[in-house]
């Protein structure tokens, strides 16, 4: 079990309040710091059942003992209907154990951008122009809410810091309802691809005129807006800035790879077909994109229903049903968490991805195998380049960069697709 979830009687402490019957977990190890809090998403097709499910997870885990915090990036009041009361952008109480909140782009960008306006106040490096810049019309930026949602995701799971001097995160466990999956899946990919961009753009910065006279005031500016970990680049050199902004990105993108920190699972209607092909598809994305599926959801009116073939098509991923839950009044929540069945429990429970290895490599057969769930070969796309140390595969909207071990580099000398995998065979 992943080790957030999964606590043995040893490091649980059951404290019952007065005012109310619900038990509150306090998560210790042996080490003095407790294990990481863990983000928590549900990926589908729209209308799928993926705001209710995060809704039935935010108060599973709340309902455990579990400091929950559910985060909504939707205009949509579905959310607020099933919750029962009004989630506003700064957190709300919505039961024992339970807080909401609600990520809004444009709102997220005021507060960086006044800061790297007063930095700029200061240090004078755009004279002025800054100034002018409307924080609300940021926001249609490509990227900006894969950003932004970053940005609001770390101050609730304070993923930045490391070690056993970091502050305590404030929850054990955040529930992120995100507006679409696509979003999801740019989020999972963008400290990644953002990582490669810092190279090149050090690169630019360090060897040409420009950078060298330019990037060491700019660097400063946005580090000084931005202060991570509450620090300055006062007294300190670009070269220990450029360093300490390329931990964090990797640090960040560590969390979103890493099943013990986080979780996506599939939702679907397994009724219909398109929802049941679309979960597919998803599962296929999340694998290019970097991430990996820790189990499939079933939404569904009538929990006596076990729709084994759609089960065996997610194979082998854990699939168990959640309840079917009208958006028109707030949920009965004791009523729909008693109805949830052990192996639905057990699933939100056990957010150790279950799927196979996204790449494995063969050094004696010189094979590359990936696997590709939800694609056919027709779909995927494959390039190589940087002298044969690296394969580039194209499926659906990711593209994936693949580096290969010294001992399988080398020219592609072929591929077939087989049961979900594209297997790639490298000559010397």
């Amino acid at each position: 079990m992943a080790p957030f979830l999964a606590v043995s009687a040893r490091q649980t402490l059951s404290i019952n309040h007065r005012r109310s019957r619900r038990r509150r977990m306090v998560i210790v190890s042996s080490g003095g710091a407790g294990p990481p809090p863990k983000l928590v998403t549900f990926l589908g097709k729209g209308g799928s059942g993926k705001t209710t499910a995060a809704a039935v997870a935010a108060q599973y885990y709340a309902s455990e003992g579990f400091k929950t915090c559910l985060a909504i990036q939707s205009q949509d009041p579905s959310a607020e209907q099933l919750m029962g009361c009004n989630i506003g952008t700064s957190l709300t109480e919505c039961a024992a154990n339970l807080s909401a909140i609600k990520l809004q782009t444009s709102k997220m960008l005021l507060e960086p951008l006044d800061r790297l306006k007063k930095v700029d106040a200061q240090a004078n490096f755009t004279q002025g122009v800054l100034e002018g810049i409307v924080g609300e019309e940021l926001g249609v930026l490509p990227g900006m809410d894969s950003m932004c949602s970053v940005l609001s995701l770390q101050k609730l799971l304070n993923f930045f810091s490391s070690g056993s001097s970091s502050s305590q995160a404030e929850f054990d466990v955040v529930v992120y309802d995100c507006n679409n999956t696509e979003e999801i899946l740019r989020l999972i990919g963008s400290t990644e691809r953002a990582r490669s961009y810092l190279r090149y753009a050090r690169d630019l910065a360090e060897k040409t005129d420009i950078g060298r006279l330019a990037s060491p005031s700019l660097l400063k500016l946005t580090y000084d807006a931005a202060r991570p970990n509450g620090k300055t680049s006062e007294g300190r050199l670009s070269t220990e800035i450029w360093n300490e902004i390329e931990q964090l990105l990797e640090r960040i993108s560590a969390w979103f790879v890493d099943p013990s920190k986080f979780a996506c699972f599939l939702v679907m209607d397994p009724r219909r077909s398109i929802s049941v092909s679309s979960a597919l598809r998803y599962w296929g994305c999340t694998t290019q994109a970097g991430g990996q599926i820790c189990g499939a959801f079933g939404y569904t009116q009538n929990l006596s229903d076990t729709h084994q073939e759609v089960a065996d098509k997610f194979l082998p991923l854990s699939f168990s049903l959640l309840p079917f839950i009208s958006n028109d009044s707030s949920a009965g929540w004791d009523k729909t968490l008693g109805s949830l069945s052990q192996n639905t429990k057990q699933q939100l429970r056990d957010t150790t991805a279950r799927g196979y290895p996204s790449v494995s490599f063969d050094s004696v057969q010189k094979l590359v195998t990936l696997f590709m769930p939800g694609f056919d070969k027709s779909e995927i796309k494959l390039y190589q380049y940087r002298g044969g140390s690296e394969l580039l595969i194209e499926a659906g909207d990711q593209r994936r960069v693949i580096k290969l071990p010294p001992a399988i580099q080398g020219k592609v000398g072929g591929a077939k697709f087989v049961d979900r995998n594209l297997i790639v065979s490298i000559r010397s």
